[in-house]
């Protein structure tokens, strides 16, 4: 879609490339995923994938940046914000995307959450998006061990199918 010729958004386009305001210094740059990244690796044997996992994410601080559900940031990321959600049945609140590792996916790395972003602005001033949160307990466990035991012939396990 081509940017706005005219209205509200063109101003503040406008505004934005004559340094009247910074549209950009708020917008969706905070990471979906954090963890299990090579920013983040520290290990002796260089085994990125399983030095820090998702589980490690809710008790270790990042180093490099941050990570969070549908959330937003300015441009340095040193001011986050992003929504938690808690569905009365799993032991940990949701911040973050859940996934699988390179080693845990029968075809590597692998975010398992229903998620979708439906619209925005080109200056970011409307976002829309769309996160699915199982009413039951998160399948976790399940989404790990059942993709471990899968070949990369089959198909992966998903979040649906459980």
């Amino acid at each position: 879609m081509p940017p706005p010729t005219h209205g509200a958004e063109y101003e503040r386009l406008c505004d934005s490339r004559n340094k009247k305001k910074d549209w950009s210094q708020w917008g969706p740059y905070l990471a979906e995923r954090q963890w299990g990244t090579i920013r983040e690796d520290y290990s002796d044997d260089g085994e990125t994938w399983d030095y820090f996992t998702h589980d490690h994410a809710r008790s270790r601080a990042y180093r490099w940046g941050e990570d969070g559900l549908l959330g937003f940031c300015d441009k340095r990321c040193r001011l986050c914000f992003s929504v938690v959600l808690w569905n009365a049945k799993d032991s940990i609140l949701k911040e973050r995307l859940f996934g699988l590792t390179g080693n845990e996916g029968n075809h590597g790395e692998d975010v398992k959450e229903q998620y979708f972003y439906l619209d925005s602005t080109p200056t970011h001033s409307y976002m829309k998006s769309l996160y699915k949160y199982p009413q039951q307990a998160f399948p976790y466990k399940q989404l790990v061990e059942e993709n471990k035991r899968r070949t990369k012939e089959e198909g992966e396990f998903e979040i649906l199918d459980t």
